[in-house]
């Protein structure tokens, strides 16, 4: 009956993105194709703020990028603060999407950080030696074969990933001290791709405080404030089983990610 009595105040209600799960192009995971009409439709509810509900160990730093540069055009086109919670992680692209948000609170027990670029792979050189197996490679471009897992590593190829993992750690570091600006402590070492937990990243600026999302909300926003979760929706292939290899692949890849931080 509210709404259709136009002079009464409308009661301030927020909209919550969860970012939970690890950040790529697969469809389990966060990227900017999948989340872009979750975002979009958040922002055009003409909310008094949108929340972010983050728990993430990272992944795909472009997808990262993406996703927080669509949610901070969005918040300065519509003058829409943003808070971002963090449930048990947010490290690495976490972290990035974490930053997107005009002030981040965590858990005491929260693990957040990893500001750092990672490069993982397996080498199977000895066993197919042993397995009597032979690696024939032949290319157009002496790069071709870049980090084959089936050779031996080679020095070079070592130095070619530092020189690519360089501009992404620098592109997130950037991306962390325009949205912590002079909150960060400047004394601390930041962005080796340490990890803290809680009350430490309080203290070392990344965060903001110790708070859970509807008290805190409630305290900024009033005992009445409306909490509107806003999730994906499966697609057809999903919702019908038909992706169980990918499904079953991106399991794999998530867990690995995960257990880097124990969970």
């Amino acid at each position: 009956m509210r709404r259709f009595i136009p002079f009464l105040p409308k009661p301030a209600f927020v909209p919550v993105i969860r970012l939970g799960g690890t950040i790529g192009t697969g469809t389990r995971a966060l990227n900017d194709e999948a989340l872009a009409p979750l975002i979009e439709k958040a922002f055009k509810m003409k909310p008094v703020a949108v929340a972010l509900q983050v728990n993430s160990p990272g992944g795909s730093a472009v997808q990262s990028s993406l996703i927080a540069a669509r949610i901070r055009r969005l918040a300065e086109e519509k003058k829409v603060p943003v808070h971002a919670f963090v449930e048990d992680v947010a490290a690495s692209g976490g972290y990035w999407l974490a930053c997107a948000a005009d002030d981040i609170w965590v858990d005491p027990s929260s693990l957040v950080g990893s500001i750092g670029v990672i490069f993982a792979s397996f080498g199977f050189p000895e066993l197919m030696a042993r397995q009597g197996v032979e690696r024939r490679v032949v290319t157009a471009g002496r790069s071709k074969s870049f980090a084959d897992p089936f050779l031996p590593q080679k020095p070079e190829d070592i130095e070619r990933l530092k020189a690519l993992q360089g501009p992404i750690h620098q592109a997130f570091i950037d991306h962390v001290r325009r949205s912590r600006g002079i909150r960060l402590d400047d004394s601390a070492d930041l962005f080796n791709a340490d990890i803290w937990v809680g009350q430490q990243a309080v203290d070392l600026g990344l965060t903001d405080g110790v708070a859970h999302m509807v008290p805190k909300l409630k305290q900024l926003y009033g005992d009445k404030v409306r909490l509107l979760p806003l999730g994906r929706r499966r697609s057809l292939f999903q919702r019908l089983g038909l992706s169980l290899v990918d499904e079953t692949l991106g399991a794999v890849e998530d867990r690995a990610l995960w257990a880097r931080y124990g969970l």
